[in-house]
Parts: structure tokens; C-alpha cells; sequence
């Protein structure tokens, strides 16, 4: 079966072709080839296009592309182009679309008609940044390439769905909270059974066996508890602004704060959200910049400095969810890092992990410091060999992710006819 994922955000549509070896006798689908990669960033009168071919940049190009629809277009042209050239058939069995936010309604991949893009598009309440550019990415696949194809929506919050009662319930007028929907739904989903899947595949272990922490580190940052393959914890709650300290997030706040800037600031309640939103994280403490490399630069030397500040409240709250997780869990098996930061700052991984012996979690410095840049779908250990919690860093891969979702789901819906 051959799979093209489609990952869609407000301006840009990240994609890559999976093709599965799938017998029918074989319960698990074997990845035999993901050839064709690629996105088109910055959607507009400047767009940035992009084609990986085994790993080799083909295609690079800067051009208009005003709309989703339009993007889809160009994705299919860059495609079909390249096939043509390496002789190849171009053929899709089904798409997988990444989405955000499902809510209560949808706890697993489903197969897109006009009711589920409705429902997504109700949903946008929630997940406002995000939601909305799903939509674009799933009307511009549907108009480019017909209804003839099965099309399959993933969520990030399915994966968190398995999350107990106990951990996904916030403590307030329970009535109050099941009319208007606020619970825990957790973000980051896709990423985290991304990094659960590539550690378990790393020790050469099940999934239902492992006790994990994975850490997705980027400019959003969430962390989850899985046990057996399932996610009984994570960071994010009833949006994504909860929990780690990120790029531009605030993370963990006292509620009370909103009021208080609400009454002395003479802010609105929205121009506060956008504060925690986007002014705030790493961002809003340096008073810098929310890349983690900046930061870095600018704090040697400087321990007052407020980039130094930023630095070790982001570690130390990382750590703090770490020591809440290993109780949560009763202890874990590995501890996985990924995401922008989590993949490729060695420096961060040794501070979040620094005195953390006592749990069994140890580095080993110099594997910790060859574990950079690690490829897509690819795992490396960087604790050292007979400590208690064996420690990676992994190449999350999305849009893997969706497209084996997206074949279970369309392989589960022709069994079931």
C-alpha cells in the first residue's frame, strides 16, 4: 500500500510518500520505501518548495503559492515530475491528514467525509491555530485529487485519549466542565507514538512491555508518560499552552494570574491569552529570543542574565516532569528525547539530566554529544551502558506516523465490509 501523509499547518504543508509491504497474513505493515519528501513553507506571494529523493534534495524553488488548494497542486507537480524522471509510476492508495484537535468525538484515525470535516471545523474553537489549517490541507487534497482516493484524518489527541480519569480531569464544578468540554486532551500525540515506536524498536522490545517518558522539545515542548503503548499522562491539557516552559508558551501558570493582569494591566481576557501565547516561554523571560541557540550564546559567561534564567527554569521544569512521570509510572524502562531541541542540543539533554542518578537516569557524555542530527525514524543511546533507565534520542517522523495510522485505518474499514 502506498501512503502519502500530508502534515498542514496555517502556511505551510509538510509531506512524504510511504509505501508498506502489507500482506495480508502479516498483522504489522513493513516500511519498504519513503522515497519522496518534501513541504512548501511560507504559503503566499514568496512560497519556499522543497523535494527530498532518497535523501537528495530535487527540487528547491521560491514562487506564488497563494493557497492550500494551490499548494496541493504544487506538491502533486513536484511529485509526478520527479517520478516521471526515475520512471516511475506515481500512485496513492489512500492520504493520511494530520489534525490537532479531535475533542471527545474522535479517539482514533477516521476516514474523511463531508461530516468529519464539519466536525473538524467545530473543533477550531479549540485548537484556533491549527484546526482551520488542517481544513485547507484536506479541501486542497480533495480538489486536487478527487473523492476516488480514501482520505483518513489522525489527531494528535487520540493518543492521549487513553489517559485515566484521575490525570485528564481538571478539578473544578465537574457539570460545569462535562457541558463545556474542559478536560486534558493532550497535544503532540502523533510525536510521542512516533518516539514510543522508535525506542521500542531500538532496545528490540514491545511496545506493551516498555514503561516511557518521551519529550517532545521544540518551540512547543509537551511530555508524556506511556504505559504499554499508551499514553496515562502528558503535560499539555485543555490546550496547548499547559505544562513545559516553550518557545513563546508560558507552560504551568497560577490561574489567578489572568484576573490579576486583567484588573491591574487593563488587558482583555484575549490580550492575556495571546501574552501566554506568544510573548511569554522562553521568549518573554530573555526578553531575547525563543530559539534555544541564541539563548545558549547569549548565557556563556552571564549566569545573572535573564537568557541564563530562561535556560534553567526550562530544564528544571523539563526534570520536574520527568520525577512526576517516573512516580506516575512506577519507575521507567527509557527516557526519549526528540523534537528540535530534544534532537539536537546535547548541552540541554545533560542539564535537564544533571543529578538525576539517584533515579537511575545517567548520561554518557560522549554519546550524548555524537547524538545529533539523528535521521528521521532513527534512535541513539546517550546514557551510559548499566544505568537503571536507558536514555535516547530519536528522529521523530510524523508523517510515518500518519500514514501507518492512516493504513490501519483503511485496511480495518475494507475487513470490516
Amino acid at each position: 500500500m502506498n501512503v502519502l501523509a500530508i502534515n498542514s499547518g496555517s502556511s505551510s504543508l509538510k509531506f512524504k510518500v510511504v509505501e508498506f509491504d502489507d500482506p495480508q497474513k502479516t498483522a504489522a505493515p513493513v516500511i519498504t520505501n519513503s522515497r519522496y519528501e518534501g513541504f512548501i513553507e511560507e504559503i503566499g506571494p514568496a512560497a519556499k518548495l522543497t523535494l527530498h529523493l532518497a535523501g537528495k534534495t530535487v527540487v528547491q524553488a521560491t514562487r506564488p503559492v497563494l493557497t492550500h488548494i494551490e499548494a496541493v497542486r504544487c506538491m502533486m507537480q513536484m511529485l509526478e515530475e520527479s517520478s516521471r524522471l526515475q520512471g516511475r509510476d506515481l500512485r496513492f492508495d489512500a492520504v493520511g491528514h494530520r489534525v490537532v484537535h479531535g475533542g471527545e468525538q474522535f479517539r482514533e484515525p477516521v476516514v474523511i467525509d463531508d461530516d468529519v470535516v464539519a466536525a473538524i471545523d467545530r473543533l477550531a474553537d479549540f485548537a484556533p491555530l491549527h484546526n482551520p489549517g488542517s481544513i485547507a490541507g484536506i479541501e486542497g487534497a480533495r480538489a486536487v485529487l478527487g473523492s476516488h482516493i480514501p482520505m483518513v484524518a489522525v489527531f494528535d489527541t487520540a493518543f492521549h485519549h487513553s489517559i485515566p480519569p484521575r490525570a485528564a480531569t481538571y478539578a473544578i464544578d465537574l457539570d460545569l466542565a462535562r457541558k463545556h468540554g474542559i478536560r486534558r486532551y493532550g497535544f503532540h500525540g502523533i510525536a510521542h507514538a512516533s518516539l514510543a515506536g522508535i525506542c521500542a524498536a531500538a532496545v528490540n522490545r514491545p511496545l506493551a512491555q516498555l514503561r516511557l517518558i518521551t519529550l517532545q522539545l521544540g518551540n512547543g515542548c509537551s511530555a508524556t508518560a506511556i504505559d504499554g503503548g499508551r499514553s496515562v499522562d502528558t503535560s499539555m491539557g485543555f490546550t496547548p499552552l499547559e505544562g513545559l516552559v516553550m518557545g513563546t508558551r508560558s507552560g504551568d501558570l497560577d490561574p489567578a494570574v489572568v484576573g490579576h493582569l486583567v484588573r491591574r494591566e487593563g488587558l482583555s481576557v484575549d490580550e492575556v491569552e495571546r501574552l501566554l501565547n506568544e510573548r511569554s516561554g522562553l521568549l518573554g523571560l530573555s526578553g531575547l529570543s525563543r530559539d534555544m541557540r541564541e539563548l545558549l550564546k547569549a548565557a556563556e559567561g552571564k549566569p545573572d542574565s535573564r537568557a541564563a534564567l530562561a535556560l534553567d527554569m526550562f530544564c528544571y521544569r523539563v526534570r520536574k516532569y520527568i520525577g512526576g512521570y517516573l512516580a506516575v509510572l512506577g519507575g521507567a524502562d527509557a527516557l526519549v528525547f526528540g523534537g528540535g531541541i530534544g534532537e539536537r542540543s546535547a548541552t540541554i539533554r545533560a542539564r535537564i539530566c544533571a543529578g538525576m542518578g539517584w533515579c537511575g537516569i545517567q548520561l554518557d557524555p560522549t554519546r550524548n554529544q555524537a547524538a545529533v542530527e539523528l535521521a528521521p525514524g532513527d534512535a541513539m543511546k546517550i546514557s551510559e551502558e548499566a544505568a537503571p533507565v536507558a536514555c535516547y534520542v530519536a528522529g521523530v517522523d510524523e508523517e510515518v506516523e500518519i500514514a501507518r495510522a492512516t493504513r490501519d485505518c483503511v485496511r480495518k474499514g475494507q475487513s470490516s465490509k
